[in-house]
């Protein structure tokens, strides 16, 4: 069994509340589902910056 993720404090806090998950469940998340769930955020991430620069134009 592995042990908790090992990520600065400053990440995991960020992390938690990015995807709204408590801070001791994410320090014990699987590490592919966790990977799984940040690149769903870049995707969000990166339609919301795409939909902002729609409206630039």
């Amino acid at each position: 069994m592995t042990g908790p993720l090992q990520l600065s404090p400053e990440t995991a806090i960020k992390l938690s509340k990015e995807l709204g998950v408590p801070l001791e469940h994410l320090m014990h998340m699987p590490k592919h589902i966790l990977l799984q769930k940040i690149a769903e955020l870049a995707t969000k991430s990166a339609a919301e910056d795409e939909s902002k620069g729609d409206t630039d134009k």
